[in-house]
C-alpha cells in the first residue's frame, strides 16, 4: 500500500488506516502498559495500612503481606511466555481486552476483600490479568509501526514505565490520605474501563498468519517451569536461606522443567518458540541484559525504600516524591536514546547504560544517614538515565530478531527475563540486606530478652518496632539499628554493582556495534490486521 509519505511504497506494510493513527494506539498501549506497572508501585506504598489491624487495614502478617505481593509476581512471570503465545495465535488485541478485563475484575475484588487470604487470592487473579496485558502492548506496538520508527515508539513506550514508578507511591500515598486501604486497588477500574472502550476504537487486531499447531505439552512444561522456578527464588528470599531443602528442591524442579522444555521444544515439529533463536548472539546477550538489570535494579529499589523511610524518616509520599528524578530521567531520556543507538551503535550505548547503573549502585555504598539528600536524587536521576539508554536499545534489539508476526513470543520472552530477573534481585540481593544487618546487630541485641532479641533482629523496621516500646532506653538502639542497615545496604549495593557490571561485560561483548541494516530481498510476512 502506498502513501504520500511513501510515494515509492518501498518498505510500507502497515494498512494506511492503522498507520494515521499509529500514535494514538501508542497512547493506548502505553495506558494499558501504566496501569499494570503502577499497582505494583502502589502497593508498596498501602503495606503498613494493610498490616494495621481491622477495621482500619486487614491485620495481615508479614508473611501474608509478601505473599499479598509475590502472588502476583508468581502468575505474572509463570503465564508471560504462555500469554505471548496465545496472543500470536488468537489476535493481540482480544488478548489484550481480556487480560484488562480480568485486571479490572480482580482489582474490584481485592478493593473489597475481607481477610489477607482474599487479597492475596485477587492479587493472583489480577497477575493472570497483566501476564495477557504486557507481552501484547509491546507485540501490537511492533504491529502498527514501520520498522524505522520502531526504536522511537519502543523508547516512549519505555518512558511509560518512568511515569509509572513515578505516579505510583504518589498517588498511593494521596488515596490512603483521603480513603480506605482499598481504594489503591479500585483506583485501576476507572482507568481499566477507559483503556478498554479506547482499545475497542482505535486498536487493529494482529496474529501469526501461519501460527502452526498447538503445543499443548510445551505450553505446560512453561508455566510450570517458570512458577517453580519463581517460587523457589521467592522462598528463598523470604526465607533469607538458599540452602533451604523447600527452596532447592523448588528451583531444582523448576530448572529441571525448564530443560525439558527445550529439549521438547528442540525436538517438535511445531514447537511454541523455536529455541535456535538463542544461538544468535545478539538476541541471547539482549535478553540476558534484560534480565541483569532489573536484577540489580529491583535490588536497590528494594532497599532503597527502607533507607528513605527507615533511616531518613521519610513518609512513603514523600519517598514516591524521592523517585521522581529517576523516573523523569527514564521519561526524557528514553525516547531519545535511539539518537545515541543511531550515532553509537547498541554497544556503545547499551553498556555505556550499565557502567552508569553500576556506578550508581557503588555510590549508593557511600550513603550514610546525614548525606544530604540532592546526593540521592542526583544518583537516582543517573539510575533512570542508565536505565533508559538500556531498555530502548535492547528492547528494540530483542523485538527486531525476530519475524513481526513473532512480535508477542519476543516481547513475551523479554518480559519473562525480566520479570525472573527482577524476582531473582528482591529475593537474592534481599537476602543479602537480611543476613548482613542480622550478622552486624545480633551481638548489640544482647541486653534484650531472647524473644524481643530474636524479633528485633528480623530487619530494621523489627528492630525499631522493639525500640519504639522500651521508650526512652531505645534511642540507642534505634542508632544501632540505622548504622547496622546502612552497613547492610552498602554490602548489598555493591552486590547489585558487581551484577551491573556482569552486564556491561555481556553487551559489550556481544550486542553489535552499530544498528544493522536490513538485508535486500528480505521476505517479510503481511501483517493481519482488522478495523483498518
Amino acid at each position: 500500500m502506498t502513501t504520500s509519505a511513501d510515494p515509492a511504497g518501498q518498505g510500507r506494510r502497515i494498512p494506511e488506516a492503522v498507520h494515521r493513527r499509529r500514535w494514538a494506539i501508542l497512547g493506548v498501549l502505553m495506558l494499558s502498559l501504566l496501569i499494570v506497572v503502577l499497582d505494583n508501585s502502589i502497593l508498596n506504598v498501602a503495606i503498613k495500612t494493610i498490616s494495621t489491624p481491622a477495621p482500619t487495614g486487614l491485620g495481615a502478617t508479614q508473611s501474608e503481606l509478601e505473599w499479598a505481593i509475590n502472588a502476583y509476581t508468581l502468575v505474572f512471570a509463570g503465564l508471560l511466555f504462555s500469554a505471548g503465545l496465545l496472543g500470536d495465535r488468537l489476535g493481540r488485541k482480544k488478548v489484550l481486552l481480556g487480560g484488562l478485563a480480568v485486571f479490572g475484575i480482580g482489582s474490584a475484588l481485592a478493593a473489597f476483600s475481607g481477610s489477607p487470604g482474599e487479597l492475596i487470592a485477587f492479587r493472583a487473579v489480577m497477575g493472570l490479568g497483566a501476564a495477557f496485558v504486557m507481552p501484547a502492548t509491546l507485540a501490537v506496538l511492533m504491529n502498527v509501526f514501520e520498522r524505522e520508527e520502531q526504536p522511537k515508539a519502543i523508547g516512549i513506550w519505555a518512558g511509560g514505565v518512568g511515569i509509572a514508578i513515578a505516579i505510583g507511591p504518589i498517588t498511593g500515598g494521596v488515596l490512603l490520605d483521603h480513603f480506605w486501604w482499598g481504594s489503591v486497588f479500585l483506583v485501576n477500574v476507572p482507568i481499566v474501563l477507559l483503556a478498554l472502550a479506547l482499545m475497542l476504537w482505535l486498536v487493529p487486531d494482529s496474529r501469526d498468519p501461519a501460527p502452526g499447531r498447538i503445543d499443548p505439552v510445551g505450553v505446560v512444561l512453561s508455566v510450570v517451569g517458570l512458577v517453580l522456578l519463581v517460587y523457589g527464588i521467592i522462598k528463598g528470599g523470604q526465607l533469607a536461606d538458599f540452602t533451604d531443602a523447600t527452596v532447592l528442591a523448588s528451583i531444582g524442579a523448576g530448572l529441571a522443567v525448564l530443560v525439558a522444555f527445550v529439549v521438547f521444544e528442540k525436538r517438535s515439529d511445531h514447537p511454541s518458540i523455536d529455541v535456535t533463536y538463542f544461538r544468535n548472539q545478539v538476541f541471547s546477550a539482549a535478553i540476558a541484559a534484560i534480565a541483569l538489570v532489573f536484577f540489580a535494579l529491583m535490588g536497590v529499589t528494594f532497599f532503597s525504600v527502607f533507607y528513605t523511610q527507615s533511616v531518613r524518616g521519610y513518609s512513603p509520599l514523600e519517598t514516591g516524591l524521592l523517585m521522581l528524578p529517576l523516573a523523569a530521567a527514564q521519561m526524557i531520556f528514553a525516547p531519545r536514546a535511539r539518537l545515541l543507538v543511531d550515532r553509537f551503535g547498541n554497544r556503545a550505548t547499551t553498556t555505556g547504560g550499565m557502567v552508569i547503573i553500576a556506578a550508581m549502585l557503588a555510590a549508593f555504598a557511600t550513603l550514610e544517614a546525614d548525606t544530604p539528600i540532592w546526593i540521592l536524587e542526583v544518583v537516582f536521576f543517573l539510575l533512570g538515565t542508565g536505565m533508559a539508554h538500556i531498555m530502548t536499545p535492547v528492547s528494540v534489539v530483542i523485538m527486531q530478531a525476530l519475524p513481526r508476526e513473532k512480535a508477542g513470543s519476543a516481547s513475551a520472552l523479554s518480559n519473562t527475563f525480566r520479570q525472573v530477573g527482577g524476582a531473582l534481585g528482591i529475593a537474592v540481593l534481599g537476602s543479602v540486606l537480611s543476613t548482613a544487618y542480622r550478622t552486624d546487630i545480633e551481638d548489640k541485641l544482647a541486653v534484650l530478652p531472647a524473644g524481643a532479641r530474636h524479633a528485633a533482629g528480623e530487619s530494621i523496621e523489627a528492630t525499631l518496632a522493639v525500640a519504639a516500646k522500651l521508650g526512652p532506653q531505645g534511642r540507642d538502639l534505634v542508632g544501632t539499628a540505622n548504622d547496622a542497615f546502612l552497613h547492610a545496604m552498602h554490602v548489598t549495593a555493591l552486590w547489585g554493582a558487581g551484577v551491573a557490571v556482569l552486564g556491561a561485560i555481556v553487551v559489550a561483548l556481544f550486542l553489535p556495534g552499530r544498528t544493522p541494516a536490513p538485508q535486500q530481498g528480505e521476505e517479510e510476512t503481511e501483517l493481519v490486521a482488522a478495523g483498518e
